[in-house]
């Protein structure tokens, strides 16, 4: 399978998705419902199918954390930085900045796509690291944010345990690997449920997103959001390959799912935690078009250096 056989239906069925919602034929309400669904129900019932799967086995490595994170800290630290230097921007937009450059929309784009170049082989590293990206993401961009505000330590947990514990993917992840550590399988008619719903996460996850850019508006701060979608395209997915591929040692799979992982655009997260704070929505909505745009290039590159071409 080529980097451009892989790609081309990916994005393909955004682009879909994209023209049926700017023509009418998906309505908002339609592109909302198929969201929803894709969110609460179809991924969450893939995670969990994937994660009791026979078969089904990997290891924990250290070092595919470390690169992964590291990559993480150095996009993130670098937005940051250059949001601070940019008149109008207080600590919170520069945390939303930092997020929106790390923060890989994961459960839209990323799960479709390394699955179909890892296969089986990328299926354990992918969900070890869903499972640590949504809570150590979202916890620290919500410490940083409500840091400025004044709230206590207590506070934030309390806020931060309320989102995960109400989120469908963290349920799905903690439930399959409760499973998965009890030896519990699925079979008969919960198994042909679950596959049925997982079945359509792909697709309808990636017509969700497309129709979803819609609502979008790539000239909101235009310089702002290409600073944004480069850091988030091209530095962290550089800084995970050097540290996964060229620092630290792991099996070839795994290196590939981290950098893969971070190959992918902005992440929908970024959107809704700015939405939460009032702060830097259209910066963010910005950089969440544009970075999925461009991304049909750049992801095409490196599947290409990660050998898929």
């Amino acid at each position: 399978m080529t980097a451009l056989a892989l790609i081309v239906p990916i994005f393909g069925l955004v682009l879909i998705g994209w023209a049926a919602a700017l023509t009418g034929i998906l309505s908002d309400k339609v592109s909302d419902g198929l969201s929803e669904y894709v969110f609460a129900l179809a991924v969450p019932a893939l995670i969990v199918g994937t994660l009791t799967k026979p078969g089904l086995e990997g290891e924990i490595a250290w070092s595919f954390w470390f690169s992964y994170f590291g990559g993480v800290a150095v996009a993130w630290g670098l937005a940051s930085l250059i949001a601070r230097r940019r008149h109008g921007i207080d600590g919170r937009g520069a945390t939303i900045h930092g997020f929106a450059a790390s923060q890989s929309n994961t459960i839209f784009i990323g799960v479709p796509t390394i699955l179909q170049a890892y296969g089986e082989a990328g299926a354990f590293p992918l969900f070890m690291l869903l499972a640590v990206h949504l809570p150590l993401m979202m916890g620290a961009a919500t410490f940083l944010i409500e840091a400025e505000g004044g709230r206590s330590y207590a506070a934030r947990l309390k806020g931060l345990g309320a989102v995960l514990f109400r989120n469908p993917i963290f349920l799905a992840l903690a439930t399959g690997l409760a499973l998965r550590a009890s030896g519990i399988g699925l079979g008969g008619v919960p198994k042909a449920l679950v596959d049925a719903l997982g079945g359509t996460a792909s697709t309808c996850a990636l017509i969700a997103l497309g129709a979803g850019l819609k609502r979008y508006r790539v000239v909101h701060d235009l310089p702002g959001a290409l600073t944004v979608a480069t850091l988030k395209l091209v530095v962290h997915p550089l800084a995970v390959w050097l540290l996964a591929f060229h620092v630290f040692t792991m099996p070839p799979a795994y290196a590939g799912v981290a950098t893969l992982f971070a190959t992918m655009p902005v992440g929908i997260n970024a959107y809704l935690l700015a939405a939460r704070y009032r702060t830097e929505q259209g910066l963010v909505a910005a950089s969440v078009l544009l970075s999925t745009l461009l991304a049909a290039g750049t992801v095409l590159v490196w599947l290409t250096v990660l050998g898929h071409g």
